[in-house]
């Protein structure tokens, strides 16, 4: 238990020094959500589509670039642990990636007959 409470503690002290670029990205996906929302015309299911290819290719592309940008290898992860990590990195990736493209995706596929 210490374990995962130090993990927390880790990941909450490195949000509070990075807390403006973290507002500006939030702030900037709400307004993004707004301004789909806005629009009656958004596609949200066209949206979802391209959220998802757009979350794929970040993922496969993160997967083979976080190692180079830690300074690492793909060669040099010889344990689980390793493996498991970088899958999670590159899927949060993904989840971003999907989070921003989906209201840009509803806002470019207009949905038939829409103005």
């Amino acid at each position: 238990m210490y374990n995962v409470w130090l993990g927390l503690n880790i990941l909450w002290e490195t949000a509070l020094l990075a807390w403006l670029p973290i507002a500006v990205a939030v702030g900037l996906w709400a307004l993004l959500m707004g301004v789909a929302l806005r629009r009656g015309g958004s596609n949200w299911r066209g949206g979802l589509r391209v959220a998802a290819l757009a979350a794929l290719g970040v993922a496969v592309v993160a997967f083979f670039v976080l190692p180079a940008a830690t300074q690492s290898a793909l060669a040099e992860m010889g344990y689980w642990v390793d493996w498991a990590a970088l899958a999670g990195f590159a899927l949060a990736c993904a989840v971003l990636a999907a989070a921003y493209a989906w209201p840009i995706g509803a806002l470019a596929c207009r949905k038939p007959g829409a103005t």
